[in-house]
């Protein structure tokens, strides 16, 4: 008995030796597959997760060269202490001690960059300014040390960090201040602070020497974004009397809050600047720091704070001995990130329509294998059957044949994808997945196998009825397949996709094929009414055979359509994004470059002889009362412009075009407040007005109020909103404000506001003038070197290399590469499936006379269906994707556009990729007509 199980043994184990020398054409397909797979399954996700690290890090970048998105601040009791004392630079080294609060490995991840203190105003008693209209002067000190490597000091020094004993306080002044004030280097101010509450009577009074003049340095890093004042004094006018106030601000020294103290001033505020290393895996590393930066300041109560502070009641910390009060952690990471994962959502949602459009080719191809596998065995299953073999025992011969090629491929796959892995991203290989690739890859074998073998039901009714059963399971099939697409598309439409409905494309895809196979053998049975009239029989013939045999290459059509449809919806997501990052760019920067000042410039710069094209827009923030019914509306943002100037920065704009015909005033009119100002209203302040005008009341310098008069011309349409030379503006306006324009003669009768600011666009006539280098000289030259600058081929190349941006397109370009490899290799194997009908029929006619090219001519009939079929069906389901899915597209996200973009059909792509498809079945269809004619007469009798 044993000797007859091992003899058993060893002739199963022979047998599955020779069936897999004779199947390895079609395992090695089965290898390929699942061997590409799990390696993308391996590559993927890191490569992916390097990406979106990589955008992180440049959106963190860009904000900490502006700002620090992480500080804390706090405002050291001085009066502790008898005599009041403030040991400023014990605080700040103390200060670097207070990142270990931070829980966990976020604590390594911060770092103190520095340290500032800003004090209140104080009022500057002498020495007083020369302008007569200033009733009350306010003065601003600072420690900055981050600003001097941005300042050049034109006379004297910067102030000193360690004053002499016994000497004022040191503080720096820029030239527009100095000369606002009166003064220069060596010059005594005396200021007036504010008195503490529950310590002092009377506000204390201090002494400060100007050590030096300065004059500003451009900055690329945005530095001086927000810091405007430091450089140019502003005015604003008095509360509660006429007059102006002039509002100033001066750098001093480490020690002048020490000094300052002993004078009985009050502490300044204590900023400490925090910077985030985002390095290798910034998507991790932010993940992890946000939880620990929700729950900061907490921490630090606890740790530092105890008990109440007697004199301002608050709670009283301690921070390296010095006592403070409350510390305020301001987290502006938080946001950032919590924009950049929406952003990185959605570059997420749209990979997976690649992705899973790959998985079904990819799947498409194993079945076509497998079904070529079993029908190359088909013979000898039949005689195994016949002698006894067990439905069971065949699956399992086959399993035992294809699952060691599965399980090698899978291994020898995930090795290849771990190695090609970037290492230290925020993606990681995922094995499960992996897995379960190579497992619905081994299923695929048993199930088909099942199918092909197992026993056949008996004839116990009549063949109509079998046939009235096969049509009603095929409308069912059919039916539900509709009512999935339509359920998918339906919920896609509503919440958007995610790892399941990323396979709605793929629904869709099934669909239009199955509309495809009930629709073209109509259509080919059109064809045979008229060649039935014909002489010769090739057409007849040809166009009979490619009716009967659409069934048989259905799937074939389904993975031609899904891939070309895959490849034609990439093409247009990448298309619409590339459009719009030039929108995107153009809104940004307004022209072809753009600077951004605060406050309000009187008049354009004369740049004409420079050979470029300027124009100015001063943003005014205003209270106004609508004329019909009184109503207060406030704020609205008030642009002045100069339609001409416009005209000359953008000719081709129909936002210059309507301002220039509509707000053109004459040539030499002079303002006056009586005088109604033509003005053009965004769509929500005419909402709040719908008849009548607006006055707004306004206190020029040194002047009495006076009204102003806005005559309504015009309403601004949605797509004048969304011109070009508005984005740099709206950037200054917070969403939602009502928004009016107006001509320049409002700026003689509105008075200059700190709040305001200035936009200049700018236009290079000529290619040097048109070079970012001498545009940004230019514009600095215009509005002075804290003017933030942006230049619009430096804002596209920014977002073109985004990482998010690109790594979108790269999925979408592997994915289409890897579908069409797939899916010629399925297209080869369902060709080779259902050659031998064909070679049959060609070899039949050849024996009743049929000549060669006549034969060659037949394949050609016969696949041309086909490749019609698939070229329409692709292009079809490439353009209805996303029009389905307009809703979810979310793709202003990647632009930085005014709105969602137009969708563009990137119609070179598609038609390359159609005539590719159709030349690859052309090719096969020469393919077989040259094999046929190489047969012999044997072979054709034999087929025949």
């Amino acid at each position: 008995m044993t000797r007859t199980v091992g003899a058993g043994a060893a002739v199963t184990r022979r047998l599955i030796r020779k069936e897999t020398r004779g199947d390895l054409p079609l395992l090695a397909c089965l290898a390929v597959v699942v061997l590409g797979l799990t390696a993308l399954c391996a590559w993927v996700p890191a490569f992916a997760g390097g990406q979106e690290d990589r955008a992180l890090r440049q959106r963190v970048d860009a904000s900490q060269a502006q700002a620090p998105l992480i500080s804390l601040s706090t405002t050291p009791e001085v009066f502790g202490t008898v005599p009041p004392a403030m040991d400023a630079a014990g605080l700040f080294d103390a200060g670097r001690t207070l990142t270990e609060q931070l829980s966990g490995p976020a604590a390594r991840q911060v770092t103190i960059t520095g340290g500032s203190y800003d004090y209140d105003k104080a009022s500057l008693i002498s020495s007083r300014p020369p302008a007569p209209a200033n009733t009350s002067t306010q003065l601003r000190v600072s420690y900055l040390p981050s600003a001097r490597a941005h300042l050049h000091y034109v006379s004297g020094h910067a102030p000193a960090d360690h004053t002499p004993l016994g000497t004022a306080p040191q503080v720096g002044l820029s030239q527009a201040t100095a000369q606002a004030l009166g003064v220069r280097a060596g010059s005594r101010l005396t200021l007036e602070f504010a008195k503490t509450l529950g310590v002092q009577n009377a506000p204390p009074r201090a002494g400060l020497l100007v050590s030096g003049v300065y004059r500003t340095t451009a900055a690329t890093d945005g530095f001086w974004s927000g810091r405007e004042t430091l450089d140019q004094p502003s005015r604003y006018p008095a509360e509660h009397s006429a007059g102006t106030v002039l509002a100033v601000r001066g750098l001093v020294g480490l020690d002048a809050a020490d000094l300052l103290a002993g004078a009985g001033v009050g502490g300044p505020r204590v900023t400490w600047q925090l910077r985030a290393d985002l390095s290798g895996a910034a998507l991790d590393r932010a993940r992890a720091l946000t939880g620990p930066l929700s729950h900061y300041s907490e921490d630090l109560s606890d740790s530092l704070c105890q008990g109440v502070d007697p004199i301002t009641g608050d709670l009283g910390c301690h921070v390296g001995g010095q006592a403070t009060g409350p510390l305020l952690v301001i987290d502006s990471l938080t946001p950032l990130l919590a924009d950049f994962t929406a952003q990185d959502q959605q570059a997420r949602e749209l990979a997976t329509f690649a992705v899973d459009a790959l998985a079904a080719v990819a799947l498409a191809t194993v079945t076509v294998a497998v079904r070529l596998l079993l029908r190359r065995r088909e013979a000898h299953l039949r005689l195994q059957r016949a002698r006894g073999a067990s439905t069971v025992r065949l699956v399992l011969l086959r399993c035992a044949v294809a699952w060691p090629v599965v399980l090698i491929a899978a291994l020898f796959g995930w090795a290849a994808g771990g190695v090609l892995a970037p290492t230290g991203t925020s993606g990681s290989p995922q094995p499960m997945l992996a897995a379960l690739a190579a497992a619905v890859v081994a299923l695929t074998v048993p199930l088909l196998t099942w199918l092909a073998v197992r026993e056949p039901r008996r004839a116990g009714r009549l063949r109509r009825s079998r046939r009235n059963i096969a049509i009603g399971r095929r409308v069912v099939l059919e039916l539900t397949v509709l009512v999935t697409t339509a359920a998918g598309v339906v919920a896609l439409r509503s919440q958007g996709p995610d790892g399941i409905l990323g396979a709605v494309p793929v629904l869709l895809a099934l669909t239009v094929v199955l509309i495809l196979l009930r629709i073209y053998p109509l259509v080919l049975r059109l064809v045979l009414r008229g060649t039935r009239r014909g002489r010769g029989a090739v057409g007849f013939v040809g166009a009979a055979r490619a009716a009967h045999d659409a069934p048989a290459t259905g799937l074939a059509l389904f993975v031609l359509v899904l891939t070309l449809g895959t490849a034609v919806f990439g093409g247009l997501v990448h298309r619409t994004i590339d459009d719009g990052l030039a929108t995107g760019a153009a809104w940004t920067t307004g022209a072809d470059a753009s600077a951004t000042a605060a406050g309000t410039v009187t008049s354009a710069p004369d740049t004409g002889t420079t050979g470029t094209r300027a124009a100015l827009q001063h943003v005014y923030t205003l209270s106004m009362a609508g004329q019909a019914d009184g109503a207060e509306i406030s704020p609205v943002a008030v642009i002045t412009v100069n339609p001409r100037q416009l005209a000359a920065v953008a000719p081709k704009s129909p936002m210059a075009a309507t301002l220039l015909a509509r707000l053109t005033t004459p040539t030499g009119a002079r303002a006056d407040a009586n005088t109604p100002l033509p003005s053009l209203l965004s769509p929500g302040l005419r909402a709040r007005e719908r008849t009548g005008g607006f006055t707004a009341t306004v206190v020029p310098d040194g002047q009495r109020p006076r009204d102003l008069i806005f005559k309504p011309v015009g309403t601004l349409t949605a797509a004048e909103l969304r011109d070009p030379l508005l984005g740099p503006v709206t950037a200054q306006i917070p969403a939602g404000t009502p928004m009016l324009i107006t001509t320049t003669a409002a700026e003689q009768l509105m008075p200059h506001q700190s709040s305001g600011s200035t936009v200049l666009l700018l236009k290079g006539d000529t290619p040097a003038t048109a070079e970012p280098a001498a545009l940004r000289s230019a514009a600095a030259k215009a509005l002075g070197p804290l003017a933030r600058i942006r230049v619009r081929s430096e804002t596209l190349s920014a977002l073109r290399t985004d990482g998010l941006t690109r790594g979108l397109v790269t999925i979408y370009t592997t994915s289409s590469i890897l579908a069409a490899l797939s899916g010629l290799l399925a297209l080869i194997l369902e060709l080779t499936l259902t050659s031998h009908e064909r070679s049959r029929t060609t070899s039949f006619l050849r024996t009743l006379g049929l000549g060669g090219r006549e034969a060659g001519t037949l394949h050609f009939l016969q696949l041309l269906p086909l490749a019609v079929a698939s070229a329409v069906g692709g292009t079809l389901l490439g353009l209805l994707e996303p029009r389905l899915m307009a809703r979810t597209l979310d793709l202003q996200q990647f632009t930085a556009g005014p709105a969602q973009p137009a969708l563009h059909t990137d119609y070179s792509l598609t038609v390359a990729l159609v005539a590719g498809v159709s030349a690859l079945i052309l090719a096969a269809a020469v393919t077989e007509a040259v094999l046929a004619r190489r047969r012999g007469l044997g072979a054709v009798l034999r087929l025949a």
